[in-house]
């Protein structure tokens, strides 16, 4: 139990206060960067799915194109055939050609079934390109506004942290060294709530109670009092007044 003045006392309890805010706005900023991390995250997720789509649209054109290609090989072969077999001279030779042309023609046919196919699913993923592309601007304008208040809104917290800052470092200058390094410590130990009241000899921080000889030293306001229970910093407050 350390002799304190009334001065410092109320000088912790303001310096709680500052505290008390520092706390609440940190927390209420820190979920404002994870709401904006969450909507940036979505609106890149939505575009990982639209990229895929594209490159899906991108390898349906080449298969399209790679079929019409096979499709015109074999239009040519065909044609060369055809004209090779207004020049064969005997039936065996003819016969071959032939066969040849009708085996071309089967490829062909393939080939044009699958480019339809091909076809069919390109024209698919265009419709769906371009319907998620519609979305995905739809989405980005509205994540962008959502961002740009959820920052507007946080601007005032930023700078009111700052005064409490401000004002958490003057009191701080008042202060014994000692005293301070002993208000930070137990800070840290109980989630930024380092001074507590006591009301009918209960602390306020652990709701238990303190034994009556530290409840008096307590009201007197003259030592540094800490509960036996959360080693917190006690004064007094006047159930009356409250």
């Amino acid at each position: 139990m350390n002799d304190i003045s009334k001065q410092d006392i109320g000088a912790l309890i303001k310096l709680q206060e500052a505290e008390t805010q520092i706390v609440r706005l940190r927390a209420v900023l820190k979920k404002v960067e994870k709401q904006k991390g969450e909507l940036s995250a979505k609106l890149k997720l939505f575009g990982n799915a639209l990229e895929e789509k594209k490159e899906n649209l991108s390898t349906a054109i080449t298969n399209c194109k790679d079929s019409e290609k096979e499709i015109q090989v074999v239009d040519d072969r065909i044609i060369k055939s055809n004209e090779t077999l207004r020049m064969v001279k005997t039936n065996k030779e003819y016969q071959i050609f032939l066969r040849e042309v009708d085996d071309n023609k089967k490829r062909k046919d393939v080939f044009e079934t699958e480019l339809l196919e091909y076809l069919d699913v390109k024209e698919e993923i265009e419709e769906s390109v371009q319907e998620s592309e519609k979305e995905y601007n739809l989405l980005k304008d509205q994540i962008e506004a959502e961002q740009k208040n959820i920052e507007k809104k946080s601007t005032d917290d930023r700078e009111i942290l700052e005064e409490y800052l401000t004002q958490q470092n003057e009191i701080g200058k008042s202060l014994d060294s000692s005293l301070m390094k002993q208000f930070a410590k137990i800070s840290k130990m109980n989630q930024g709530l380092a001074v507590i009241n006591v009301k009918n000899e209960i602390c306020m921080g652990c709701f238990m109670n303190i034994p009556p000889q530290l409840y008096i030293e307590v009201q007197r306001e003259n030592s540094l009092i800490l509960c036996p229970q959360c080693s917190r910093i006690l004064y007094h407050i006047n159930v009356e007044s409250v």
